[in-house]
């Protein structure tokens, strides 16, 4: 019984996640996962927003250097922090 209580409670904890994501990964033109396990959002307009590893959005200055899962480097360009932090909350409240 226990067992099972804790697998419906971890499978609602991976699905709110997962939908906290929608509202920014939808906004986004690519998502890019980087080597320390933060995540960068490109937006259309060739903007970005980054995102740490703990989901929190988190300021980059302008033109860092950083380095992608597979070894890529990117350069970071427009710190889209306080647009990507709505699209977050945004998932949050469902919408």
């Amino acid at each position: 019984m226990m067992k099972k209580m804790l697998m419906v409670a971890l499978m609602s904890a991976v699905s709110v996640t997962a939908f906290a994501f929608d509202a920014a990964r939808e906004a986004a033109k690519q998502v890019v996962e980087l080597k320390d396990g933060s995540t960068v959002y490109i937006f259309k307009d060739g903007k970005m927003g980054m995102e740490d590893k703990y989901g929190r959005p988190t300021r980059m200055k302008k033109d860092t250097v950083m380095e992608t899962k597979d070894g890529q480097k990117i350069i970071m360009h427009g710190d889209e922090v306080m647009r990507l932090d709505g699209l977050l909350k945004q998932g949050h409240q469902g919408g």
